[in-house]
């Protein structure tokens, strides 16, 4: 009796922590505010997330990102999702500011990788969903007084299309990942792409493009560009390769030429796909992307944004990111 007795504790154990990982990944609503602490990395563990980008605003970091839904066999990221924190440690997650059947002109569930950024006090969040009417993914913009939302299609068009860049490539995918920077004389710039990395200046409205596209030639790009700036520096960061890496150039213009500079972060745990923003926020750098490592099920489809430091050289070049556990330390 005491075996079998034994025995059933371990089983109603078992349940027990099965039963308990399984409500973590459903304990948010759509409409509900959730308070959270960060235990190291994955910085979230309550849901999937993947595709961070980030935004600091009024001394808070915001992190946006794609909800991977599906069952680990393919994307199925319906929703954009979005966090915040004063002090890197405690979090809060906002009712669900942004869909993809937000879009009108959108279909399916591909809510791929987006950024938001501030400007005349309005924010605007740049995506990728799947056009409904022309073939291949497009960009579109939605538009939000607060940066938690909620967010609404600022155009009632996509503000890039499939074919807009026949051009350069043969792909339906290559219009995706848009990244946006506003550069110290107030031009907006939009950086896009697939196999293909693309850029263009947008107007005042952030919502048109002012300019033709242009192609950005890198070594081995894939996709994932992202923008920042240190001093008299430019960084552009890209995954490249597949399972991709991080890589990154530098230049003293926005307009280029680029200086391929190697690689910035290795291939992400259980991830086929890497995915950064780069911010500086209370005096220190932060990279932030995600790897596929929570619990046994995480992976290329079930991903989990993570935040380590970054740090440069005295030329100004980057020091590869070293992908940690145990995260960042909490700020004042």
């Amino acid at each position: 009796m005491n075996l079998m007795r034994k025995t059933m504790m371990k089983v109603l154990a078992t349940l027990a922590g099965l039963f308990v990982i399984s409500a973590a990944f459903g304990q948010t609503e759509d409409n509900e505010v959730f308070h959270f602490e960060a235990a190291g990395n994955p910085v979230i563990t309550h849901k999937y997330s993947a595709d961070p980008a980030a935004l600091i605003y009024n001394d808070v970091f915001y992190v946006y990102a794609g909800e991977d839904t599906g069952d680990g066999r393919g994307y199925n990221m319906p929703n954009w999702l979005v966090f915040s924190s004063k002090d890197m440690k405690n979090w809060t997650e906002y009712p669900l500011p942004l869909k993809c059947s937000d879009f009108s002109w959108a279909t399916g569930n591909s809510s791929w990788a987006s950024q938001v950024i501030e400007r005349n006090g309005k924010f605007y969040w740049y995506t990728t969903s799947e056009h409904a009417t022309i073939h291949g993914k497009a960009i579109g913009v939605a538009v939000s007084d607060s940066p938690t939302g909620p967010f609404t299609d600022a155009r009632g068009s996509a503000l890039v299309t499939n074919d807009m860049t026949t051009k350069w490539t043969g792909i339906s995918w290559d219009d995706i990942d848009p990244s946006v920077w506003i550069d110290d004389d107030g031009q907006a710039y939009l950086f896009w792409g697939n196999t293909q990395c693309y850029y263009a200046k947008l107007k005042d409205n952030m919502i048109e493009l002012n300019s033709p596209i242009m192609p950005v030639e890198l070594p081995a790009f894939t996709e994932a560009p992202w923008i920042h700036k240190k001093d008299d520096w430019y960084y552009l960061s890209y995954a490249s390769g597949f399972p991709e890496k991080t890589c990154y150039a530098m230049s003293k213009s926005i307009n280029g030429p680029w200086e391929y500079k190697g690689i910035l972060n290795e291939i992400a745990g259980n991830s086929n796909t890497n995915h950064q923003a780069i911010v500086e926020f209370k005096d220190k750098w932060y990279f932030v992307y995600h790897n596929g490592a929570i619990q046994t099920q995480g992976g290329s489809y079930r991903r989990s944004v993570c935040i380590d430091y970054l740090y440069y050289n005295e030329d100004g070049s980057l020091k590869r990111v070293q992908m940690t556990t145990e995260g960042v330390e909490p700020v004042k």
